[in-house]
């Protein structure tokens, strides 16, 4: 285009600006599509390929974006007004103008797949250093974190072997960096993460020695930043290890390390600090540094301690400041009334149940109950060293609590009060227990809550007194205050079950347990109910719920296997009483129970190993001690049963079967001298004993002793004195009236002659009974029981009953001794003119 020709359109131009909406309705007739078809050629042209034009390309596009138009072809007229589709269809014409792009009619192909597959992305190769140290130091990291979760699962030995591993691959990687010399390039913050988690894995293993030359290597490296402050965690190291100077140190030198503005850090080191001098006993300096956290940022643990120090150093004064300090502590706890409903808010009572029990809750309730524990224990510690006594010691406390933010303590404190009166147990004098009931009874005006508490301490109190109807009458007053209080139905059923009411007392057993399933007291106490009901079955039931509670419980366990007992069920009595004695090995009754289960069973190798571990631990139980010598006598080891009667004999020392006992073991082991002996010293002890005499008249006719008529004569009057008493016993139990009283001295005046005559006749037998005596020694061997009339008119009868029972009899056997020649005149007595001179 020439110049001429721009001016021109610049001068057209112009002269369309005076204007500015000419123009619209002018069109070309070639632009006119409404007759295109009724036009032959330009339908001949659609219809077939002749008349089509070519595919724009890139350089066409180029011409046709200078303004120029395609060549038609076959002599049909050019189409200008709108682009004809491949189904025929042209597209509508519009009055705005294109942007001057124009597609080519290639499809999108950014993965220019229309030339073939693309080539696939070059990797770097596996076995490359860089690819294998990436690698390492992956998994390093992977052993790092199985080692921390294994620590949180309390897996330690699981956690210390992966430590261990990270360790070893840690240094494979930096050995690998140094054969490329590259130095630089070293992790330090991954080997600070490997030896720290080796250190924390080694204390948690209590391998304390290890973890501290863990953590010095740490410390001791100048290009690990901030790890002075490692120093606490081998403090505390030192502190589980009792070494409180070590541990000192160690705080002082992390707390130098830690800035001032890490507060809290600083604060948590300077408590351990002072609870290391406490366990110094070095108290002055742990006030100190307690005395500093209190004006820093007072915590309810700290408090606690201060109070404790100064208790130790005895001032009183400091103990009162102190304690104030703790009352003043800040838990930093919004107020209890946003956790009530509102009744007119329902969208708030719903977030209401939702936050009332979350994990903040909780946190807040944790740390009120913490300081509520510390608070009481704070004050039943000092209230007896703060004042004259403890009364008014634990009245000032109490004071100082409802001047504070913790009012509602105050209630609990005065309880406490009258439970510390109720754990001198002084019940004889009462002194303590009337000022408990008096506590208790100012309670009875207060709120539900805490009257209810304060009667079902006043009817245990009764109940410990043994005063039932006073009992009865408190624990009805807690059940009126909140009938769903579990101590109080327990109380009143522990009343009825004195009375021997247990139906009853089941009754409010039950009753306890539907409000409170956790509540051991009532259902031990319905396992008990059960058991006098006879009623096995379901006490057994019962004490299999609550031993699932308490697992290791002696008591729990005893009923179990005594209920089975008492089924007759031995296999599981034995079992579960088996399981008692791993709990509380050293209880003699069980082991003597035991014991006589397996005697029963007729196991006597094991009762007799149960009884005599019963007689180890309790020497004094008569029955034990009994039955082992029974034991010792049936296995034919008289000598050993002898010192178990001989402890039952000073156990007892006036009954006299024990002596006898003793006795008969010498007698049946042969040593008949010593029975002879023990038997003489009895009979001095106790004169009046006929079985006695009747052994010494057995053992010194067989012996052929001249002692044996002086037995005999003291045999004789034993056994009149004997009589004479019984005598008198039934002549006194027949007397009535003043006249049978005479009667009665006469009689016994009576006896007392005939009593001296018989003496006289006893006299004058034993003399005939020395003589009788001096025959039968020139015999072979008198037959004491043959002797008719030995000892006068009246024979005296020298039979006898063992204490140890009847001898085992010897076996016979068939065979005769060899030796043994057979009398034929065995059973013919021998006249005395038959005898030699």
């Amino acid at each position: 285009m020439n110049r001429l020709d721009m001016m021109d359109q610049v001068h057209l131009a112009n002269e369309d600006e005076d204007d500015l909406y000419g123009g619209f309705n002018d069109y070309n007739a070639t632009l006119d599509t409404g007759d295109l078809e009724n036009d032959p050629a330009f339908q001949h042209a659609v219809r077939t390929s002749h008349g089509r034009r070519p595919p724009p390309t890139a350089a066409r596009m180029g011409t046709m974006g200078k303004g120029r138009m395609p060549p038609s072809s076959m002599g049909a007229r050019p189409i200008t007004g709108a682009q004809v589709g491949q189904d025929g269809q042209a597209r509508p014409m519009t009055a705005v103008k294109g942007a001057g792009y124009r597609g080519s009619g290639a499809q999108f192909d950014p993965m220019n797949q229309s030339k073939g597959p693309a080539p696939p992305l070059e990797t770097k190769p596996e076995d490359s250093p860089e690819e294998k140290i990436k690698q390492i130091e992956k998994k390093v990291n992977e052993l790092i974190e199985e080692s921390c979760f294994a620590n949180d699962r309390r897996e330690f030995q699981l956690a210390l072997e992966k430590a261990k591993e990270a360790g070893r691959k840690e240094r494979q990687l930096v050995r690998q960096r140094e054969q490329m010399s590259a130095n630089d390039q070293i992790n330090l913050d991954l080997t600070y993460s490997v030896l720290f988690n080796l250190a924390n894995q080694y204390a948690a293993n209590e391998m304390y020695g290890e973890a501290i030359n863990t953590y010095q290597v740490i410390v001791k490296n100048k290009m690990f930043s901030n790890a002075g402050r490692l120093k606490v965690n081998m403090g505390n190291i030192y502190f589980k290890q009792k070494q409180w100077q070590k541990s000192v140190k160690m705080y002082r030198m992390a707390l130098d390390q830690v800035p001032n503005t890490h507060k809290n850090m600083r604060i948590k080191i300077m408590s351990n600090i002072g609870i290391a001098f406490v366990k110094m006993n070095q108290y002055n300096d742990a006030i100190t540094s307690f005395e500093h956290i209190m004006m820093e940022q007072p915590t309810i643990a700290t408090g606690f301690n201060l109070v404790l120090c100064y208790f130790a150093l005895g001032d009183r004064e400091k103990m009162k400041r102190a304690f104030q300090k703790l009352l003043m502590v800040d838990l930093k706890m919004e107020d209890e009334d946003k956790y009530l409903p509102h009744n007119d808010d329902k969208q708030y009572n719903l977030i209401l149940e939702v936050i009332k029990n979350d994990d903040l809750r909780k946190i807040e309730r944790k740390a009120k109950t913490e300081a509520e524990r510390c608070i009481k224990s704070a004050a039943k510690i000092i209230s007896p060293a703060i004042e004259n006594t403890f009364a008014e010691g634990y009245d000032w406390c109490v004071e100082q609590v409802k001047g504070s933010s913790y009012v509602e303590l105050a209630h609990d404190l005065e309880i406490d009060k009258a439970l510390m009166y109720l754990k001198q147990k002084d019940f004889q004098q009462m002194k303590y227990s009337k000022m408990a009931i008096e506590t208790l009874k100012s309670f009875e005006k207060k709120d539900t809550k805490v009257a209810s508490t304060a009667a079902t301490n006043l009817s245990f109190l009764y109940f410990l007194e043994n005063d039932l109807s006073q009992a009865a009458k408190y624990a009805e007053v807690a059940m009126q205050a909140d009938r769903y209080n579990p101590a109080a139905l327990v109380n009143r059923g522990n009343v009825w079950y004195m009375q021997k009411d247990y139906e009853k007392a089941k009754q409010f057993y039950k009753e306890a347990l539907e409000n409170d399933l956790s509540c051991v007291e009532a259902l031990y106490n319905l396992g008990l109910s059960n058991k006098k009901l006879a009623r096995l079955e379901d006490a057994l039931e019962t004490f299999y719920k609550l031993h699932a509670i308490l697992r290791n419980n002696a008591q729990v366990i005893y009923h179990i296997a005594d209920i089975y007992d008492q089924l007759e069920d031995t296999a599981q009595a034995t079992e579960w009483f088996m399981q008692l004695i791993g709990i509380v090995p050293t209880d003699a009754t069980l082991l003597a129970r035991l014991g006589e289960i397996f005697d029963n069973e007729g196991d006597k190798s094991q009762a007799f190993q149960y009884h005599y571990d019963s007689f180890k631990y309790f020497p004094s139980n008569i029955e034990i001690i009994e039955w082992l010598g029974a034991y010792y006598i049936d296995s034919q080891f008289c000598e050993k049963a002898i010192q178990y009667f001989e402890r039952a004999a000073l156990i007892q020392p006036n009954q006299v079967k024990w002596y006898m006992m003793i006795a008969s073991c010498h007698r049946r082991s042969g040593n008949y001298q010593k029975a002879l002996d023990t038997y003489k010293s009895i009979n001095k002890r106790f004169p009046e004993n006929i079985e006695c005499l009747r052994f010494l008249v057995r053992l010194s006719t067989d012996m052929g002793l001249k002692d044996a008529n002086d037995f005999a004569t003291k045999l004789k009057k034993a056994e009149k004195s004997k009589e004479l008493r019984e005598q008198r016993v039934n002549s006194g139990s027949g007397r009535r009236g003043s006249g049978r009283k005479r009667e009665g001295r006469e009689n016994s005046a009576g006896s007392d002659s005939g009593s001296r005559a018989g003496s006289g006749t006893s006299l004058r037998s034993s003399a005939r009974g020395e003589r009788s005596a001096g025959s039968a020694a020139r015999r072979t061997r008198p037959n004491f029981d043959d002797d008719e009339d030995a000892f006068g008119k009246k024979e005296v009868d020298a039979s006898y009953s063992d204490p140890l029972g009847s001898m085992a009899e010897r076996p016979k056997t068939a065979a005769r001794r060899p030796n043994e020649v057979k009398d034929e005149f065995d059973d013919e007595e021998l006249g005395d003119d038959l005898l030699p001179e």
